[in-house]
């Protein structure tokens, strides 16, 4: 799916650098055309829970795809005078009263309710370039791209979660795009929110494996690490892939080389396909001490 809002952003970007694009009309035949910038791959896995299946929104679409379809015909929001059919599903979630995940598949949102399925597609790109920090960007005018658009989903999610029956889909959204949104150094207030976001969620259901993952990697990147690890290890024993690769960066970042090893050790059993993932992270611990994770994994790029 492509995500129009974040080539706009990117484009308007390149436009005010670069001056007025031309116009058709006018242009000169030697004139720069301007064209949607294609997005660069993802550092981080997708899908966190089993880096070897597809990331959840992606399930999510098929799913919606599946279902029957219920035509509606309704009124165009940018032109009152014209009416739009809507022929396929989107992925609604509720806005209040729900203390579970809940997602259905229709073509239009009912009371209380939102289409969530741009939003969702955005957070997954963040989550590919920013899920930790340091975030990873081989573009600066990409990176330009995705912090004008955080910005402005987060103040959409931050409307919705400011109510005190907030649903938890709603919360959990709005927890992920703060963490993203400080990992991109967009300001103190996302540090503050995160963690507020996260202490109502826990207290709704303090087994989420995935609030727990993002949680304690949260903490621990953000000088916690202590904090972090009763959190980090609720997300491994609930099966969260890259929770060993978390708990391992953060033993690392308290000096405890033992219990690092010890996870990465553990990681491999759990995960035999990623047995020389694992040993290459051993050996650099044996040989460096502290450093991290995703730095060895992938060393980072300056960006352009």
């Amino acid at each position: 799916m492509t995500l129009k809002p974040l080539a706009a952003a990117c484009i308007a970007l390149t436009l005010a650098a670069c001056g007025s694009a031309p116009t058709k009309n006018n242009a000169p035949k030697d004139a720069m055309i301007f064209v949607e910038p294609e997005l660069t791959p993802p550092f981080y896995a997708l899908n966190p829970f089993n880096y070897d299946a597809p990331p959840p929104f992606e399930l999510n679409l098929q799913k919606a795809a599946a279902q029957p379809v219920t035509k509606m015909v309704v009124t165009s929001p940018t032109d009152p005078s014209k009416k739009l059919t809507l022929e396929e599903n989107r992925l609604i979630i509720t806005t209040v009263n729900s203390k579970e995940r809940s997602m259905k598949f229709a073509a239009l949102a009912g009371d209380n309710e939102i289409d969530i399925t741009e939003i969702d597609d955005f957070l997954q790109l963040v989550e590919g370039k920013a899920r930790h920090y340091p975030p990873r960007f081989v573009q600066r005018q990409e990176r330009k791209g995705f912090e004008l658009k955080l910005k402005e989903v987060t103040q959409q999610l931050d409307t919705l979660a400011s109510k005190e029956n907030a649903s938890f889909d709603i919360l959990v959204r709005a927890f992920k795009a703060s963490v993203m949104a400080r990992n991109l150094d967009l300001g103190s207030v996302y540090t503050t929110k995160s963690l507020t976001y996260a202490q109502r969620i826990l207290k709704i259901n303090q087994e989420d494996a995935e609030a727990n993952f993002w949680f304690g990697f949260g903490l621990s990147e953000g000088g916690g690490q202590r904090e972090a690890i009763p959190y980090l290890d609720k997300a491994m024993k609930a099966g969260v892939q890259e929770a060993y690769l978390s708990a391992a960066n953060n033993y690392i970042a308290m000096e405890q080389k033992k219990n690092a090893i010890q996870v990465l050790k553990n990681y491999k059993v759990k995960y035999p396909q990623e047995g020389e993932v694992a040993d290459r992270l051993i050996q650099e611990i044996e040989k460096q001490g502290r450093w991290n994770v995703w730095q060895v994994l992938n060393p980072p790029k300056v960006a352009s």
